[in-house]
């Protein structure tokens, strides 16, 4: 079973940055697109970002969109997501997510990693 270990939140103030790391627990790394997902207090988890296996496509949610970016190394089994110009309302838990290419839905997930913003 691969396990995903996420690091890197903390609290920050407004217009700070912060990076977030998910290592794999796999040796075949490299077939998995993966994502950063958060869910705030009283709110569903909610999409922020995803890598496709081989680097070569992103996407964003619109609300993180020219803040954030999705960066993967498959040499370190590690994706990152940059985040800067940090609002309030990116305060979360933050989650990493894995699926095998080709399959539908992400079912690997992390613990999480809190994210705190402050005005």
């Amino acid at each position: 079973q691969v396990q995903l270990v996420e690091s890197g939140g903390g609290l920050v103030q407004a217009g700070g940055s912060l990076r977030l790391s998910c290592v794999a627990s796999t040796p075949t790394f490299s077939i998995y697109d993966m994502g950063w997902f958060r869910q705030a207090p009283g709110k569903e988890r909610e999409f922020v970002a995803t890598i496709r296996w081989s680097g070569g496509s992103t996407s964003y949610a619109d609300s993180v969109k020219g803040r954030f970016t999705i960066s993967r190394d498959n040499a370190k089994n590690t994706v990152y997501l940059q985040m800067n110009s940090l609002k309030p309302e990116d305060t979360a838990v933050y989650y990493c997510a894995a699926k095998r290419m080709g399959i539908s839905g992400y079912n690997l997930w992390g613990q999480g990693t809190q994210v705190t913003v402050s005005s």
